[in-house]
């Protein structure tokens, strides 16, 4: 009797999947035993890069993971060059980095099997910040190259007091490092600027020396629109970064994007994350953190790139 009951049961299930598939095309294990398994799909996200992307992307992944319990993020700094790296050897499933992706890296990725998708995840107005106690509002690309290579060495060249100027800045492996570099020194480093780990070192440093200057991120340099208690955010070519209309049109000269790297075109748990990131929700913390919103060409960029 039991062996019979056991056949009947047996072919009520056969017939259920056969039923199940004919209709969708596939078998759903969970409309016949009652769980939903892809419910229960657990996925873990590693990301890694950029300081000046850090705290941001903490921020993003910490208000995701509460309305996404199943998924996992894992945020790590350690500058833009390190995410690149992780990424280059597959090690990373995000890397962030202030800065664009050098056309070596990217062959070294392809030749790893790694086929670099990039993401615009804010608008950054990279600040050159002093003492809140430096007269000097403004100043010229010009002056600043010439500052951070050495060649202007006293605040009096540039309109302040005889005393002279020290430098801080970041690591090679920053991008906020090369960013800078590339698009204000076009030369070399001073050999006696301050080599800081990080935004927030630079930030502290340059409210204790009266004789500072550095660069950091806008959303270390300024809360509400404006600077941090301590600190001056320079005008750059008489522009500044205060102002989200100076980075949106450009007026402002060290407006920047933030991007995010990926291996292929996202999927799955990946794609959603980043989908969330460029929400308005994901916007409005960009927003909160100090950052500006994505400018309609990176827009452009994204929507190549994210479906």
């Amino acid at each position: 009797m039991f062996k019979n009951k056991t056949i009947a049961l047996s072919l009520v299930l056969l017939l259920a999947v056969s039923v199940l598939f004919t209709v969708t095309g596939k078998v759903n294990a969970w409309w016949i035993f009652g769980g939903d398994d892809k419910k229960d799909e657990k996925a873990y996200i590693q990301i890694k890069g950029s300081d000046t992307i850090v705290n941001l992307a903490q921020t993003l992944a910490e208000n995701y993971m509460g309305d996404n319990p199943n998924v996992s993020i894992s945020v790590t700094g350690g500058g833009s060059g390190t995410g690149i790296k992780a990424l280059i050897n597959g090690t990373v499933d995000i890397a962030d980095a202030s800065r664009v992706m050098k056309d070596k890296e990217i062959k070294m990725a392809e030749n790893n099997g790694i086929d670099v998708y990039r993401i615009v995840l804010a608008m950054d107005g990279l600040s050159v910040v002093t003492n809140e106690n430096n007269p000097v509002k403004n100043l010229s690309i010009e002056d600043l190259g010439a500052i951070f290579r050495g060649e202007i060495t006293n605040w009096k060249e540039v309109g302040g007091a005889d005393q002279p100027i020290t430098l801080y800045g970041r690591q090679n492996s920053s991008g906020t490092f090369v960013y800078f570099r590339d698009n204000v020194l076009k030369g070399e480093y001073s050999a006696s600027m301050n080599r800081m780990n990080g935004n927030a070192q630079i930030v502290e440093a340059v409210k204790a020396d009266k004789s500072a200057i550095g660069y950091v991120g806008i959303g270390y340099a300024a809360k509400d629109g404006k600077a941090v208690a301590g600190l001056n955010v320079m005008n750059v070519n008489g522009a500044t970064p205060l102002d989200p209309k100076n980075v949106k049109n450009g007026s402002y000269p060290l407006a920047r994007p933030l991007n995010q790297y990926i291996n292929g075109k996202p999927s799955g748990a990946i794609l959603k994350f980043l989908k969330y990131e460029l929400s308005e929700k994901g916007e409005a913390l960009a927003i909160e953190e100090g950052f500006y919103p994505v400018t309609p060409e990176f827009q452009k960029v994204n929507k190549e790139n994210i479906n």
